[in-house]
């Protein structure tokens, strides 16, 4: 379900209307509150009817505004402190509630359709709060409504030529979202860092030309703003997993947030982090599992697919995994792809470089256009065996060939119009030597 589609999940006035609801997270009450007793998975629920929890009044997404605000007020006048928040669903947080009272509310409230009392520290994105999933949507492309989707793409954005050769082969190969990084956190301080800005236009002129939505990576909150109407998706890398700041940023942003998890975090820290972007009001968020760090050298990072699993079991949230990364080889990234299918996952994030050899940033762990196709076909037959299926891409009108961008826009329309069989010859014939080199 992308945005707007649901009546509560509207733009404009309404949508506004919920973000004032949104502030005003405690209200005034008529008793002082006792602090709220989180619930673990061990404890005895009698204790509900005594202490007080946290609990969430699920709304249906049908709910108007005017009717979750006179909810509200008729739930503060009971000395209840209400916080309002938007999952795709309309979700009302309470503190100084008794379990009995809570559990009471679907009878005395018509418009509470359930209710759930978390017994972990992440809460909005429980799965029981959404237990049908959400579906977020990157400009018409769907993720988390049951087909797998292939995201690829190179790891950094070089040039103008680089990146349209890269995409349009990644189009054909049947990716229905393209990757590319313009901002690079890198270990080294002497390593590629990425064209910045520069980077992101690039990116937008390669979506004018093949009509393909792209996810890129944002690095601090004061790129979020200059970034947003750019972007069809932001990444959160996994070294920024826990940079608050940023999460703070992209909960406010109105973008889709494709959310890595940092090598040494535990699933609950990782589902806690999304929880940032959901409960600052941004319920459009992919997980993606991309290794952890262990005591193996073996591989770059280990593909931790129980956790995976784990955590699509435990969230509504949709999860992908990128192989790439969790290998750091890429004669790894097809059974590993092919996992995470037969696991449940959402849909795999690759790397991709018609010269892996002379690629900027990570080019030993990026497979060819070649390779990409004979994973997608891969996928395609494996999916089919599994009841699903790989997500296509609607159709979408491609940029006139104005400049939005500048002389950058020009060279690329340029060169889109007068190399494109030139283009497509070359990579298929400079990836060959990287793949057996890499093989």
């Amino acid at each position: 379900m992308g945005y707007g589609t649901a009546p509560f999940r509207a733009q404009g006035a309404k949508r506004e209307a919920f973000g004032a609801l949104m502030e005003h997270h405690t209200g005034s009450t008529s008793r002082k509150l006792p602090e709220p007793i989180q619930l673990g998975a061990g404890s005895d629920s009698s204790r509900d009817s005594t202490g007080t929890v946290v609990a969430l009044a699920v709304l249906p997404p049908s709910a108007t505004v005017p009717a979750v605000a006179a909810l509200m007020n008729r739930l503060r006048a009971s000395g209840y402190a209400v916080a309002a928040h938007e999952v795709g669903t309309p979700v009302l947080m309470l503190t100084g509630v008794t379990g009995a009272e809570a559990r009471a509310l679907p009878e005395e409230e018509q418009l509470v359709e359930r209710v759930v009392i978390p017994d972990t520290k992440y809460r909005l994105a429980r799965r029981d709060v959404r237990p049908e999933g959400t579906i977020v949507d990157v400009s018409g492309v769907q993720v988390g409504d049951g087909d797998f989707v292939v995201v690829a793409g190179p790891c950094a954005v070089e040039s103008p030529a680089q990146l349209l050769t890269i995409a349009r082969s990644v189009d054909a190969a049947g990716a229905v979202l393209l990757r590319g990084g313009a901002f690079k956190p890198r270990t080294s301080p002497y390593e590629f860092q990425g064209l910045g800005l520069d980077g992101v236009r690039t990116l937008e002129d390669v979506r004018g030309v093949t009509g393909m939505p792209f996810i890129t990576e944002v690095m601090r909150p004061a790129l979020v703003e200059q970034m947003r109407d750019m972007v069809d998706g932001f990444q959160v890398g996994a070294r920024n997993m826990q940079n608050f700041d940023l999460l703070r940023a992209l909960a406010k942003a109105d973008r889709p947030v494709l959310l890595k998890r940092n090598p040494g975090a535990t699933a609950e820290e990782w589902l806690l982090a999304a929880e940032y972007l959901l409960a600052g009001g941004n319920d459009q968020v992919i997980l993606c599992e991309r290794g952890i760090r262990t005591f193996s050298t073996d591989t770059r990072y280990t593909l931790d697919l129980a956790t995976m699993a784990l955590v699509k079991r435990s969230t509504h949230l949709p999860v992908i995994v990128d192989p790439s990364h969790a290998t750091g080889d890429p004669t790894l990234i097809a059974p590993m792809a092919r996992a995470a299918l037969a696991a449940g996952a959402d849909g795999v994030m690759v790397e991709v470089h018609n010269d892996p050899a002379s690629a900027l940033s990570d080019g030993f762990q990026a497979l060819t256009p070649d390779e990409l196709s004979d994973l997608v076909a891969e996928l395609k037959a494996m999916a089919a065996l599994l009841g699903r299926a790989l997500t296509t891409r609607p159709s979408i009108a491609v940029d006139s060939p104005a400049v939005p961008h500048g002389g950058a826009r020009t060279a690329l329309t340029a060169a889109s119009a007068a190399n494109a069989d030139d283009a497509s010859s070359s990579a298929a014939t400079s990836t060959a030597s990287p793949a057996d080199s890499n093989s």
